[in-house]
């Protein structure tokens, strides 16, 4: 069966992670996804590098199932070039600052000039309008402004997450936004402008706390791995690990105070919910950190899959590639990269239609690998690519 984005052409002009991965999950559903990258190699494709071409291991990912070309954006000549790629795809995707994109012409308006049914997917730290309209920011950034950092972390300092969410979250919007355009433009005709931005998906995911602090007088304050609203729910050290737990619910907590040889947990009125057992936590983490501290981790959590708890061990990066689960459903792919003596894990479609068979991934492209097809593919003579690069456009 077809890829359900066969067909579908995606300009990628993004860089770092929001756009990048957005282009990366439209490629993995069968768009053509043609990487814009300046002519000295972009700032995201040397960041955390991995192979001996100075690669990082973001950009090797976040990019691989993708085409590659160089384009000089903003140098003269170069608008034709883009008009060019424009005319002969479905989709931009663009996170450049919204100034930015109107002076090289990827604004909205530029591009429906070229191509009215073009597709236009913007992400950008705080939005077009607003007065943060024309700031910059990262993830790091948001995650600050939308309450995330302040309540992460223990009581001396608020911590940022290692693993950026927002951009990825960001990200899983824009696909979300793209593909109902697509399917929108079946229907009517009509392209359209799909806005995303890191601030808001920080807020709209910290909504649960903005909604609690809005509606009620209650003030959360960082608490480490401890859950606001359950317990036992935290990170526990065993003899030879540490491994989280998340309890929810009565009937689990039951099941936990059971376990513990501690039944009269059960009726007791501090604990009578999830409400009450957030609230007074440390009395429950006391008892559970004792009962871990008598067992190693493979023994603790052999006891609480026993009775349904849910749990998991805290693994460290060695130990995530080695399991054996993760192995079996094929999370990862190891792709031999050219001139690499070791393979590079890169992540699989982190979803799977019943109907739509996994096919090894290809590498993120060379600077400037694909340029010279692509632009054979819009138009363009050997002899014009040639003036193209004497002119330093690609």
């Amino acid at each position: 069966m077809a890829a359900p984005l066969e067909g579908i052409r995606v300009i990628d002009f993004g860089r770092y992670i929001a756009a990048p991965y957005c282009g990366m999950l439209l490629a993995d559903l069968g768009a053509d996804v043609i990487r814009v990258e300046r002519r000295e190699g972009g700032e995201d494709r040397s960041v955390g590098p991995v192979t001996s071409r100075g690669e990082g291991g973001m950009f090797l990912n976040l990019n691989r199932n993708k085409r590659g070309i160089t384009l000089s954006l903003g140098r003269p000549g170069s608008e034709d070039v883009v008009r060019r790629l424009v005319s002969h795809s479905d989709i931009v995707i663009a996170n450049l600052p919204f100034k930015t994109l109107q002076k090289v012409g990827l604004d909205y308006d530029s591009l429906k000039k070229i191509k009215e049914d073009i597709i236009l997917v913007m992400a950008s730290a705080f939005g077009s309008t607003g007065p943060y309209a024309d700031r910059v920011g990262f993830d790091g950034v948001t995650q600050a402004m939308s309450g995330a950092m302040h309540l992460t972390g223990f009581p001396e300092a608020p911590v940022r997450s290692v693993v950026p969410f927002v951009d990825y979250g960001t990200a899983l919007h824009a696909v979300a936004g793209a593909i109902s355009a697509l399917y929108q433009r079946k229907e009517t005709g009509r392209g359209q402008l799909v806005e995303v931005s890191l601030l808001e998906t920080s807020v709209t995911f910290m909504l649960p706390l903005l909604a609690e602090r809005a509606a009620t007088d209650i003030r959360r304050s960082r608490q480490g791995n401890a859950a606001f609203f359950a317990a036992p729910s935290d990170s526990y050290q065993t003899r030879d690990g540490w491994i989280i737990v998340a309890t929810l619910g009565n009937w689990m907590f039951a099941r936990w105070s059971k376990l513990l040889g501690r039944p009269e947990l059960i009726d007791d009125p501090r604990f009578k919910d999830d409400q009450a057992r957030g609230e007074n936590y440390a009395l429950i983490n006391e008892i559970m950190a004792d009962w871990c501290a008598q067992r190693s981790r493979r023994e603790a959590m052999s006891e609480l899959e026993e009775a349904r708890i849910p749990c998991g061990p805290v693994y460290d990066l060695d130990e995530v590639l080695d399991d054996p689960h993760i192995r079996q459903r094929g999370l990862l792919d190891f792709v031999q990269l050219d001139g690499e003596e070791q393979p590079v894990p890169l992540a699989q479609m982190p979803l799977r239609l019943g109907e739509l068979a996994r096919k090894p991934l290809q590498p993120a492209p060379r600077l400037g690998e694909h340029t010279d097809a692509i632009l054979q593919e819009i138009g363009y003579t050997a002899k014009e690519i040639a003036e193209l690069r004497e002119q330093e456009i690609v």
